[in-house]
């Protein structure tokens, strides 16, 4: 249209029309671009926040199997080595809860002292 047009004012016209135009197509892929970099950045939050908790679960799953091993062997276990691993777990509270958890461990530990040694029945 600027070349066609039948004189210098609107042929400028156009130009700066077609200069705002292309400068407004510019701002919305720079507008899109941004988009697509931030729900990527999202994504992969996501992802890091999926892989997060899988491999806490997968940890809660061994310290699970590991405790439950334990306990089938407590009895077995010198009373030195109960007595480390009662204060030991006593001691992953916090210092508020500690009390609380030694009484909760030692309740657990008496009501199913039985549990794994028949002979004691």
């Amino acid at each position: 249209m600027a070349r066609s047009s039948p004189g210098k004012d609107d042929t400028r016209k156009f130009e700066k029309l077609q200069d705002s135009l292309a400068s407004r197509a510019d701002n919305e892929q720079v507008l899109a671009d941004q988009y697509v970099d931030a729900v990527n950045a999202v994504n992969a939050g996501e992802t890091e926040r999926l892989r997060g908790a899988a491999l806490a679960a997968e940890e809660e799953r061994v310290l699970r199997c590991l405790g439950a091993a334990v306990i089938m062997q407590w009895n077995s276990l010198p009373t030195t080595l109960q007595r480390e691993i009662f204060d030991t777990a006593g001691s992953v509270g916090t210092l508020l809860d500690t009390a609380a958890l030694r009484g909760q461990i030692a309740r657990f530990l008496h009501k199913h002292r039985h549990d794994t040694d028949p002979s004691k029945i």
